[in-house]
């Protein structure tokens, strides 16, 4: 007889598509066979997990379309198992997934689509962000600071303008004949805002200065970065900006 871990281990392995041996015999079977009973089981959870997938991609479905969705949600959940009991946490590496699942090749801007999705998710269920005590920082040697970016803050870049893409497949939305995919990529700020999440499209410059920020750079290394690839940028006036809006704390 296997042990419980073996039975756990089988039971899982059989419920996401790879079998390691013969579950039926520890599965009640009465009135409904063992393969049945199991079948029951495993189209719930599997259920469950597309429906979380649905509940965070609507976008990504709207542009493949339900039975397309339905296909790759499956073929997600039976790889990568959640692992965590809040549902709404599970979807993370759907983006990572699109790219290499086929079928969605031809559209080379949804994994980005999909990043914008889960980048939405995370910051709308983020914590607040302390306040921020900028008073304190007056006589504080700027250069040496460094800062990281709130939870409610995400920074996305992509060469789709997939935040316009996402704002035209918004409910009763009317379609913008004049949108081109091809038009060009945006620099995104993510941010959650009260109860609303806020998409605002970053120049180049502001974008370097607060991937630096938030991978740790001391503030006068961080802008050297930024000016050095945008010398026309104007790194006083995003400064006072971001910092005001609380884009940025102090670590």
């Amino acid at each position: 007889m296997p042990s419980l871990l073996e039975l756990q281990t089988d039971f899982a392995a059989a419920l996401f598509g790879r079998p390691r041996g013969n579950l039926w015999p520890s599965v009640v079977d009465d009135r409904v066979s063992a393969p049945e009973r199991f079948a029951v089981y495993q189209g719930s959870v599997v259920g469950n997990y597309c429906k979380a997938l649905r509940a965070v991609y609507p976008v990504v479905e709207r542009l493949v379309g339900e039975r397309f969705f339905a296909h790759a949600a499956k073929a997600y959940a039976c790889q990568v198992p959640s692992l965590h009991g809040d549902l709404n946490r599970y979807g993370a590496g759907f983006a990572a997934f699109l790219a290499s699942f086929p079928g969605a090749a031809e559209l080379a801007y949804l994994p980005d689509t999909a990043r914008l999705e889960w980048a939405i998710e995370s910051v709308f269920h983020a914590s607040d962000a302390p306040p921020h005590n900028v008073e304190g920082l007056a006589n504080a040697d700027w250069a040496q600071l460094r800062f990281r970016l709130p939870r409610s803050c995400h920074l996305l870049a992509s060469p789709w303008p997939v935040h316009r893409l996402w704002q035209l497949n918004q409910p009763g939305v009317e379609w913008d004949e004049a949108f081109d995919i091809d038009s060009g990529g945006v620099y995104l700020l993510v941010r959650r805002s009260g109860f609303e999440v806020e998409l605002e499209p970053l120049e180049e410059g502001a974008y370097l200065l607060l991937t630096a920020l938030a991978a740790g750079t001391a503030l006068g290394e961080a802008c050297e970065r930024a000016l050095a690839d945008r010398p026309d940028f104007d790194v006083g006036a995003a400064l006072q900006r971001h910092l005001l809006a609380g884009t940025f704390l102090l670590r």
